[in-house]
């Protein structure tokens, strides 16, 4: 009796299957693992193995642990692409797109795979270990060089795009011989999706507070090398040649992530050290944005994103301007809501007064309210504010919070940062402002930072025009903040009010920046400062964030 083969074959990555005849000769029949035939009526995977006996769920994690990976380094691009660049719905957009674009550049490419495919895909992991875990610390390194920072950005997720774009593909070839066509795409694309469900859970609820950006990328660049390495194992039966070198390489490519892992604190601090005149002396990444402290011969200054938010040599002028003009036209501070300010030094400036007798503090970000326990200088320049028994401590969206509470308020003081994005435009607009309405007596008062009326006078306008189409009656002011420059404020009511022109008496004299005729200057506004057509600032529009971001680009 013959044996026979059906089927056609190519010549690829090959395996030798043995067929023995009746007789006892041995006859080898070449065969390519990417059409695999049936032996008389027998599918060939029943009895020849395309890799070794470990079960099929072994290859279906790989499935999952491909597709954690890819969305963990787009998560990782977007985020940094949005602390650097800021307006974080356009730079997810565009690496979400860049992301999906590389994905089908991979696809594409795959088709060209004819030979060795099982080698092919442990090499592109081995690739995809190596970019995708190497990518934050790249992109941090070039933080400090703009020009250098939006072509790596890209190239990266690019570069990133195409490699998960082949993979996927790859292993679906290897595993179409052990499974019916519709079970390989059903169960391919559900372990898929199941791991993008995980990375954007681990993302912003662990990974981000827990590792850091620099450690995530890292440790998810390690758990690829080791996805290559076990597939030498897995796949060794469909390998063609030896594998020592792969496992080298693989070896090679974990050791090195692995040693910018145990010194991935260093890798943040050359980077950011770069970015920043002074010396780091604090860094904190939360679930909401990075944290940096720097030092110098002047006193500490505080970065969220990139972004300057105070010095500790100036801010007095700040905050005496974000409060005392506001207490000084208020009827009462009996009961006053500081949105945003973790900082505390609003609050410093408010609990002067001994009228204050309950003060509800609402930050989103836990680790800003909580800064002044883990670096001490802030909790002296704050005078232990946020320690304070008169204050309750929010922390919780300042919009989904005014949705949701019913108290009247006898003054409000606003302490957001620009609106360079459009998670902080929101904070700016007409639904926000007729929210706070609802808080608000006849005789409260609310005063809010607008940015710099000179460096940007259309978002300046937009913040006071969109606060009057609200219902508000606002006068807006400015004072001299070296740090910033020339500074903008609003000062706003339901009702009619006169202009301070006095300071309270509890405070008079006991100020560092503000006195009487100094208060009373700053609602003089210069004809460079003077009022100019805008948009409002509405939910569906986001003008605000607009106006700003070309303001700031033209500076």
């Amino acid at each position: 009796m013959e044996n026979s083969v059906t089927g056609d074959f190519d010549a690829e990555d090959v395996i030798v299957v043995k067929l023995v005849a009746d007789s006892g000769d041995v006859v080898e029949k070449v065969m390519a693992e990417s059409d695999v035939a049936d032996v008389a009526g027998q599918p060939v995977n029943e009895r020849f193995p395309l890799m070794n006996d470990a079960p099929l769920v072994l290859l279906y994690l790989n499935v999952l642990v491909i597709a954690t990976c890819g969305l963990i380094y787009e998560l990782l691009a977007g985020t940094l692409a949005s602390y650097v660049l800021g307006d974080s719905v356009t730079q997810f957009s565009l690496i979400i797109g860049v992301y999906l674009s590389a994905l089908g550049a991979g696809a594409w490419v795959s088709s060209f795979v004819k030979k060795n495919v099982a080698r092919t895909f442990v090499e592109v992991e081995l690739g995809v270990a190596l970019l995708g875990g190497t990518s934050a610390p790249l992109l941090f390194l070039c933080f400090a060089k703009l020009a250098w920072f939006l072509p790596v950005l890209y190239g990266v997720v690019f570069g990133i795009g195409v490699l998960v774009g082949l993979e996927l593909p790859l292993l679906m070839r290897i595993l179409k011989g052990h499974l019916d066509f519709d079970d390989l795409v059903s169960k391919v694309l559900t372990f898929d999706y199941i791991g993008a469900l995980v990375a954007s859970l681990l993302f912003p609820i662990f990974l981000v507070p827990t590792l850091g950006l620099v450690r995530t990328s890292l440790v998810f660049g390690m758990l690829n090398a080791l996805v290559g390495l076990w597939g030498t194992s897995l796949l060794r039966p469909i390998l063609a040649g030896s594998v020592t070198g792969l496992r080298i390489r693989a070896a090679a490519v974990i050791t090195l992530l692995l040693a910018g892992l145990i010194n991935a604190d260093s890798l943040t601090s050359l980077a950011e050290n770069s970015m920043f005149a002074s010396p780091i002396v604090h860094t904190q990444t939360t679930s909401y944005q990075r944290i940096v402290v720097t030092q110098n011969r002047t006193g500490f200054q505080l970065y969220l994103n990139g972004n300057l938010q105070f010095s500790s040599s100036d801010e007095y002028r700040y905050h005496e301007a974000l409060v005392h003009p506001a207490v000084a036209t208020a009827a009462s501070v009996s009961n006053v809501l500081v949105l945003g300010g973790g900082d505390g030094l609003a609050l410093r400036e408010l609990l002067k007064y001994p009228g204050v007798e309950r003060v509800t503090l609402v930050d989103i970000d836990p680790e800003m309210t909580g800064l002044s326990e883990s670096f001490l200088p802030l909790a002296k320049l704050n005078g232990g504010a946020l320690k304070d028994s008169r204050v309750t401590i929010v922390n919780d969206d300042a919009m989904i919070w005014l949705e949701s509470v019913k108290e009247r308020f006898d003054l409000v003081l606003i302490d957001f940062p620009d609106p360079n994005s459009f998670s902080l435009g929101k904070l700016y607009t007409t639904r926000f402002y007729r929210l706070l309405r609802e808080q608000l007596g006849s005789d409260s008062r609310v005063c809010i930072q607008c940015t710099s009326p000179l460096l940007s006078r259309k978002a300046y306008w937009c913040i006071i025009r969109t606060m009057e189409a609200a219902g508000f009656h606002v006068r807006p002011f400015h004072a001299a903040v070296p740090s910033f420059g020339d500074w903008g404020f609003a000062l706003a009511s339901l009702t009619e009010f006169e202009t301070p022109r006095r300071l309270p008496d509890s405070v008079r004299g006991s100020l560092r920046f503000l006195n009487d005729e100094t208060l009373s200057g700053m609602f003089d506004l210069p004809e460079d400062l003077a009022s100019i057509d805008v948009e409002i600032n509405r939910l569906d529009n986001q003008a605000l964030v607009r106006y700003y971001e070309n303001d700031v680009g033209a500076g």
